[in-house]
């Protein structure tokens, strides 16, 4: 995985608190991972539309077991999750085993998901490789997709023995089988922004 410049983020001195959180404007998500407030601007609308398409295939198949999926899963959207060394981490998406997260809880989730997603913008992308990606694997996530909504590539990556290692790059294909969700077939090409001119 490659290793970007520093990734944007407003430091809180190394100590940022849940309270750091609550002052930032309504514009900003943001993050704490090893004690740092990271702060980005919202994404743009082909990234959430890119996260929406996404996250309701997976869905269909894999939580709700429909389109001959399996079913067996939670598939959330932005999810508000606490990890090891990081109280608040928000996922673009994310997936839970139900045989290790039997329900969904009231509030934030503590459990580490299976899986993580996150989907590239200018503003957050530094940040996803260089931050969230290696504190996903510290803390035990299995399996990670990188999204790039410009390039229109999912990039999956399997953690091995403490590390994070590509198990493959999908762009076009119709009917891809994508760790963890091999089951059955994905439309990766149908997840990209129409190209300009087109519907």
């Amino acid at each position: 995985m490659s290793t970007p410049k520093r990734a944007p983020h407003q430091p809180a001195g190394g100590s940022a608190t849940l309270a750091d959180l609550e002052e930032l404007p309504v514009e900003v998500v943001g993050e704490i991972i090893g004690g740092v407030l990271y702060a980005m601007p919202r994404p743009r609308p082909a990234h959430q539309r890119t996260t929406t398409l996404i996250g309701g295939h997976l869905a269909d198949r894999y939580d709700l077991g429909g389109g001959g999926g399996p079913g067996g899963w939670w598939i959330l959207v932005d999810p508000l999750i606490a990890l090891p060394g990081a109280p608040r981490v928000v996922p673009d998406l994310a997936g839970w085993r139900r045989e290790r997260m039997p329900e969904l809880p009231d509030g934030t989730i503590t459990v580490v998901p299976d899986w993580a997603c996150e989907i590239l913008s200018p503003s957050t992308e530094v940040h996803d490789l260089e931050t969230k990606a290696p504190h996903y694997c510290k803390v035990g996530v299995q399996f990670l997709w990188i999204v790039d909504v410009d390039a229109r590539t999912v990039s999956a990556y399997k953690r091995q023995a403490g590390n994070w290692h590509p198990s493959g790059v999908y762009s076009t294909e119709p009917d891809a089988r994508i760790a963890p969700f091999e089951a059955v077939p994905l439309n990766v090409a149908s997840w990209w922004p129409p190209v300009h001119g087109n519907k």
